[in-house]
């Protein structure tokens, strides 16, 4: 499930990171330029005009008939985030409180419908 920046760079997509003028690729193996910054995490920082195309990534679905954003599968459930921003219906659906407004919570993947990535 994917939730962040991506970014495509000589034809690959990347997990990304703008920062500034520079955007931050990471890929979890060794590569030309890249540099390792923990086990099994590579970055190489580029300047954002030579990166192709830069997006925000965003996977989101519907459980119980309301809508949430994905963002993490583990174990055949998914961590959602409920989006309809209704404090009864989160409290109906025995969402945790994550912050202010913000409902969190483990859905089993059978129960989800209409999983799709979107591009923002």
């Amino acid at each position: 499930m994917r939730d962040g920046y991506v970014a495509r760079w000589r034809g690959r997509e990347y997990q990304a990171s703008p920062d500034g003028n520079d955007i931050r690729l990471y890929q979890p193996e060794p590569g030309d330029g890249f540099t390792e910054v923990r086990p099994g995490r590579y970055v190489r920082v580029l300047p954002a005009h030579e990166v192709d195309d830069l997006a925000y990534v965003r996977t989101t679905c519907t459980w119980q008939g309301q809508p949430f954003i994905v963002l993490a599968e583990h174990d055949g459930w998914l961590r959602v985030e409920y989006t309809g921003g209704r404090w009864p219906v989160a409290r109906a659906l025995g969402l945790e409180v994550f912050d202010f407004g913000v409902y969190q919570g483990w859905a089993p993947t059978n129960e989800v419908a209409d999983l799709r990535e979107q591009r923002l």
